[in-house]
């Protein structure tokens, strides 16, 4: 069996290749996909180059992490039965090409443990799960009343947010772009120039921005925290006095764990987690190089999703 992928050949080279699959195993599901998102984070970095040592990493590759599709065939043990809707956090089924992280493809084999079955009537939104398990990952710990910050308005940016508010706190954001700051969105958002608090007890950082942490310690409480949620290409470092100042703590919030998976997917099947608005382009798989570009350049564009159900 082969499949239509996504292909990174080297850095800005981009094609849509035959690439035979790895033949199913026992333990394996084969999915059909329908949909897969694009990363405008580590996809971004891969296809510039400027990506960080990895585990994995190396070209050619095939990227993605935030496909959905339907079941073709699955063990018969896994609870999943053919036509059955699911969530695919990427898959390494390519032979020599890696699989970082493998999900921009028409066909996947992938164990089907990994799997998260999903309403069929999240349709291409159920891409969006994989950053709704990220921001609820990155949120921890958050009671109502309280008033943190989140620095970017992305896609990541705004589940953050949205989670925020589902748990009774209510956040402030900060974005630089004013096509993002745009908008009746529920919670303010602000150029970080128009914001005069220097209280906050919790400030997330979503931007990417590794130069940004010298700005953030500065609107700290005494005894605050900085959750770095985002994806950074360069060395982070900060002035060390105003940290000592405020005994600030620094977090880092690694990849989202299978409960904050569940946990998003739960909410946005009740309906409690809105994904409207999310994603603002779509195009066919096979214009897949146009649509890269316009993901990574194109700041009005939230979240590209391919289209992989017509193909040549």
């Amino acid at each position: 069996m082969d499949t239509l992928a996504v292909v990174l050949e080297q850095p800005e080279r981009l094609a849509l290749s035959r690439l035979a699959l790895t033949p199913a195993g026992p333990l394996d599901a084969v999915v059909e996909i329908a949909w897969s998102g694009i990363s405008t984070g580590t996809e971004r970095l891969l296809w510039s180059g400027r990506m960080p040592p990895f585990p994995g990493l190396g070209y050619p590759l095939v990227p993605g992490y935030e496909s959905v599709g339907t079941i073709v065939t699955a063990p018969r043990e896994s609870g999943l039965a053919p036509g059955d809707s699911v969530f695919v956090p990427g898959a390494r089924c390519f032979g020599p090409v890696r699989g970082l992280f493998g999900g921009a493809a028409s066909h996947l084999v992938v164990p089907a443990a990994r799997l998260v079955p999903v309403d069929p009537g999240l349709g291409a939104q159920a891409c969006l799960l994989a950053l709704a398990a990220t921001a609820q990952h990155a949120l921890g710990p958050i009671g109502p009343g309280e008033r943190p910050l989140i620095v970017g308005h992305g896609v990541l940016g705004r589940l953050l947010a949205r989670l925020t508010r589902l748990a009774g706190a209510e956040p402030t954001v900060w974005e630089t772009d004013p096509t993002r700051i745009a908008g009746a969105h529920g919670y303010p958002v602000l150029a970080p120039e128009d914001d005069p608090r220097t209280d906050y007890a919790r400030i997330t950082d979503v931007s990417g921005d590794a130069a940004g942490l010298d700005r953030l310690i500065a609107r700290l409480a005494p005894g605050g925290e900085i959750v770095l949620a985002g994806f950074y290409e360069a060395p982070l470092a900060f002035a060390f006095p105003p940290a000592f100042a405020r005994e600030a703590r620094i977090r880092v919030a690694a990849e989202w764990r299978p409960d904050d998976l569940a946990s998003a997917t739960a909410l946005a099947t009740a309906g409690r987690l809105s994904l409207d608005g999310l994603i603002t382009h779509q195009a066919p798989a096979v214009e897949a190089q146009a649509a890269y570009r316009t993901a990574f350049t194109d700041p009005a564009c939230l979240k590209m999703v391919l289209d992989w159900r017509a193909r040549a």
